[in-house]
């Protein structure tokens, strides 16, 4: 009995076509559209990628620009230079260096009345 469903469902024909071929034909139609509408999204993704890569690519190259710039703005003959000519600053003396009891010593005067110190070797 199964045997004859079989082969009736492999010679039943439908306008002269057996079904089974149009079923099995549709099924590969149905196949291959889908593997166009995936590449198709793969290769739109390829492109994102591509962009993304470039984009990375761009960003290496502008922080490579500014690590150079921050190399330049953070040079000390620079600064030096800068803090003369707008801050009148000079390097520090040795006779301004303080040791650790001269700063604790500054500390102790700074709290008990808000004179102002000066360290063993000279002025603060």
């Amino acid at each position: 009995m199964i045997g004859r469903m079989v082969q009736a469902l492999f010679n039943h024909r439908t306008r002269g076509f057996r079904t089974i071929n149009v079923a099995l034909a549709s099924g590969l139609l149905v196949l291959a559209v889908g593997v166009n509408l995936a590449k198709t999204f793969a290769g739109k993704e390829r492109t994102q990628i591509g962009q993304v890569e470039r984009d990375i690519d761009k960003e290496r190259v502008r922080i490579r620009v500014l690590e150079a710039e921050v190399a330049h703005l953070e040079q000390p003959e620079r600064l030096e230079r800068l803090s003369r000519a707008y801050l009148a600053m000079e390097p520090v003396q040795a006779k301004q260096e303080a040791t650790p009891d001269t700063v604790i010593a500054v500390a102790q005067r700074g709290a008990n009345g808000g004179a102002r110190a000066t360290p063993a070797g000279g002025a603060f």
